[in-house]
């Protein structure tokens, strides 16, 4: 059998051909719900590619193939990603008039409406993906994290739970399960979930600073400063655990450092009450340079 010669690829024929890529990584990034929650570090890829050129290039998916469920989801998965939210939900909504049993369509746009603080449809969209597949650990997780911030714990606990039953190597579930822990005081099990998510996605700062939360709670100030050093690493913008990195070195008696600390608070946001007190407290001088480790 001969082979066809390769020809020079003109503009269309490049431009189809990233296309189709993005839409084959978006198919990749999407074998969990996309869109944003908390640490949904499963589809970090999503945030790189949620730029104006790739939404150019699935627009050009869509209008290709107007009768395809799987690329208006994707679509509206960036434009979720990119926080175009209504231009998220009319693509979902387009999927699901296209699929009315596209659970991950209906999972991504319960996303959007709890970003847009439309709770009620959000939990609608979260139990309609749920009916269509009762195996769908993303949806339990999305679910879990509404009740969670409804503080209907009982039902969030239940949602995470159910969601680690079915994927046991759900960061997200394990990082969930541990808030509504640590809100109960149950720290020791916080700290084990804690854990568990950090095992999964080593490089999300937000189970460190949970973690970091509930050492704090039980005195174990060292350790507390151990993940806060981690946390401040992956995102040295982190307000909180600049301040809270000042407590625990406040708490042993390390003024030094825990004025160096609150003053990178300060630096990032000079009117956050939290560090400014505890600057004044450890009787922190303006202009002085501190020891931060």
């Amino acid at each position: 059998m001969s082979r066809p010669r390769r020809q020079s690829a003109g503009p269309a024929h490049r431009t189809g051909a990233a296309a189709a890529a993005l839409l084959l990584a978006l198919a990749l990034a999407g074998c969990q719900t996309v869109g944003i929650g908390t640490l949904v570090t499963e589809d970090d890829e999503l945030r790189a590619l949620a730029s104006p050129t790739n939404l150019a290039s699935l627009t050009e998916v869509v209008q290709r193939n107007p009768n395809d469920p799987q690329a208006y989801n994707m679509r509206g998965s960036v434009y979720g990603r990119a926080g175009q939210y209504k231009e998220a939900v009319a693509d979902f909504d387009k999927a699901i008039q296209l699929d009315p049993n596209y659970a991950q369509a209906y999972a991504n746009r319960a996303l959007a409406h709890r970003e847009m603080k439309r709770l009620d449809l959000a939990l609608a969209d979260y139990n309609r993906a749920l009916q269509i597949d009762p195996a769908y650990a993303a949806a339990y997780v999305g679910r879990g994290i509404l009740r969670r911030q409804q503080n209907q714990s009982a039902q969030a606990l239940a949602d995470f739970n159910k969601a680690i039953q079915l994927k046991p190597d759900h960061a997200q579930a394990f990082h969930n399960r541990g808030l509504i822990y640590q809100a109960q005081g149950l720290h020791k099990f916080a700290i084990d979930d804690f854990t568990t998510a950090i095992g999964l996605s080593l490089n999300a700062p937000e189970p460190y600073y949970a973690r970091a939360r509930s050492y704090m709670a039980l005195e174990d100030y060292k350790r507390a400063i151990e993940d806060f050093d981690e946390v401040v690493g992956k995102d040295q913008r982190h307000l909180a655990a600049w301040t809270e990195r000042g407590l625990a070195y406040e708490r042993l008696g390390d003024k030094d450092k825990a004025a160096g600390s609150y003053a990178r608070a300060m630096n990032i946001n000079q009117s956050y009450q939290p560090a400014v007190a505890g600057f004044q407290r450890v009787g922190g001088q303006f202009g002085r340079t501190y020891q931060i480790n």
